[in-house]
């Protein structure tokens, strides 16, 4: 048996890691860390300085790193990342063949929260297709949406209305939702925003949150779209890789 443990490890700061990431940490027998490219180094920089700080002298684990595969750009979106996730599935079921034939536990470090635009969960459903008999246990971390919103100190909601959260894809596809006052967008390649008429929608948008080079722009979507599209362009260039997220709110 496998014991998979998900952890999610919020969105930069080690400050973040919860007491209970710390100790399923120190309980694994193994910890996997992905390697998603050269451009995305300070990724995996991040959970390595993780481990070395948090696990302490008596525990066991060994870690292990493994290159992340690619996904296919082809047009099929869901199909290209259905296949990825097949792909993956079976890196992690090989690795956790050889380093833990007899079984044991796996802690895998999660970016965010294994809950919310992540597919572990997902990933990790596909274990038995590759012969693993797994337990899964999640272990929450803080989301980028929590650090948005600390950061610009604001609330998630508009007083008592609902608030969507959803991807830059489906924004630019289906435009603002008709029963939202806010709108909470991640996983946008840049600029979905553009795709809505931005009179009365004000943005709060963060990048890098938590981490140092975190940056952060707010205002009136049609004072500061360019700003922000700019910033991004220019942050992107500089570090080889970007993540950022954003809220919309209609204002009265």
């Amino acid at each position: 048996m496998i014991h998979l443990s998900l952890i999610g490890i919020g969105t930069g700061n080690p400050e973040h890691v919860t007491l209970a990431a710390v100790r399923a940490l120190n309980e694994a027998d193994l910890i996997l860390l992905p390697r998603k490219g050269e451009g995305k180094s300070d990724l995996v920089d991040l959970r390595r300085l993780l481990c070395r700080n948090l696990l302490d002298d008596s525990s066991a684990a060994r870690v292990v790193e493994f290159d992340l595969p690619r996904r296919d750009g082809r047009a099929d979106y869901l199909g290209a990342v259905d296949d990825w996730h097949a792909e993956i599935a079976e890196v992690w079921a090989a690795l956790m063949a050889t380093h833990l034939p007899q079984g044991g536990r796996v802690g895998m470090l999660i970016w965010g929260d294994p809950s919310l635009y992540d597919s572990s969960l997902r990933i990790a459903g596909r274990l038995s297709a590759e012969g693993q008999e797994v337990e899964i246990r999640v272990v929450p971390g803080i989301t980028s949406l929590q650090v948005l919103t600390a950061e610009h100190r604001i609330p998630l909601n508009a007083l008592a209305e609902p608030v969507q959260i959803t991807t830059g894809r489906r924004l630019r596809e289906r435009g603002w939702p008709s029963d939202a006052a806010s709108v909470a967008v991640m996983l946008d390649s840049g600029g979905a925003f553009e795709s809505l008429p931005p009179e009365g929608l004000y943005i709060w948008w963060g990048a890098y949150l938590g981490m140092q080079k975190q940056c952060l722009i707010h205002g009136w979507l049609v004072d500061v779209a360019a700003s922000i599209l700019a910033q991004r362009a220019a942050l992107r260039e500089q570090h080889g890789w970007i993540m950022d997220v954003y809220l919309l709110r209609r204002m009265k």
